[in-house]
């Protein structure tokens, strides 16, 4: 029997497995290599808005964008379950229905849908502003309404005792995930798991307001899911600047391809992506059961 990510995703989540990380990419390439190391990948906002546009996550991207862009990873990667972020379902409610139906159709598993008002920010950032909780509501009842298989995460960017007031709101929905984005402290994590059922995901991002913790530190303090947002992005950015800095350095003479990646090695990985761009790609993006 064949079944959607997102259905798949949602029975690991019931089963209360600790869902294996979503590791953040932020092109198909960074998605090939991240899907040697896990099952789950998140498209980030963050990690988008830098490579596609090279600006700062302040929303910029244009829905179309997105939905393009995942499509390309479903394509060379049908088997891994994709976290598809969706910022504020870009304005509109209407459009966020519309956005998450087509994800959903392509076998995206699930959508990151916050609470912020534009213009946005990175959750990590200062100057967040909050859409009224009666307006989020609206668009995350819109959203779950007309939804069939997706999961769909439920982001707040609230803090202090607005954290806890939001978190009650959304609990009674049927969202299938929450998450508080900017944590300073595990400890609210664990305040959290005081008023709701839901399965709760924490992101981390490196030197971000979030502490550095372990899986069994998160499981411990009642998380049931995490990503990692950028580090396949901020390691590019090391890497390049490294080597680029190191041709340089030595009067303009490439590295020996014996102690880093060749073109060998660069067209062997890409060479396994070839496979789902078959005619018969058609139904691929199921998994089975």
């Amino acid at each position: 029997m064949m079944i959607h990510p997102g259905s798949a995703l949602r029975r690991e989540i019931r089963d209360g497995q600790f869902i294996a990380p979503f590791i953040g990419i932020f092109d198909a390439f960074s998605a090939t290599i991240a899907s040697k190391h896990s099952p789950n990948l998140f498209y980030s906002g963050f990690g988008f808005a830098a490579s596609q546009y090279g600006l700062p996550d302040i929303g910029y991207i244009a829905w179309s964008d997105m939905v393009q862009a995942a499509w390309r990873i479903r394509q060379i990667l049908p088997r891994h379950k994709l976290l598809v972020d969706v910022d504020d379902g870009y304005v509109d409610a209407s459009v966020a229905c519309h956005v998450s139906t087509q994800l959903e159709r392509m076998g995206v598993a699930m959508i990151m849908l916050e609470d912020q008002k534009r213009p946005r920010r990175c959750g990590h950032f200062e100057g967040k502003m909050l859409l009224p909780i009666d307006e989020y509501m609206e668009k995350l009842e819109m959203v779950l309404s007309q939804r069939t298989d997706l999961c769909v995460l439920a982001r707040t960017d609230a803090s202090g005792d607005e954290i806890y007031r939001r978190i009650e709101r959304i609990s009674g929905t049927d969202v299938d995930v929450i998450m508080v984005d900017g944590v300073r402290s595990i400890e609210t994590l664990r305040e959290v798991r005081k008023i709701t059922d839901k399965p709760m995901l924490f992101n981390q991002i490196a030197g971000g307001k979030s502490p550095r913790v372990t899986l069994s530190e998160l499981r411990e303090a009642g998380a049931n899911l995490t990503l990692y947002s950028t580090p396949c992005l901020f390691a590019a950015q090391a890497a390049i600047n490294d080597s680029l800095t190191a041709i340089f350095s030595d009067d303009g003479r490439l590295p020996d391809a014996t102690r880093t990646v060749g073109v060998a090695e660069c067209s062997a990985l890409l060479q396994e992506n070839m496979a789902h761009h078959m005619p018969e790609f058609g139904s691929s993006w199921l998994l089975q059961a």
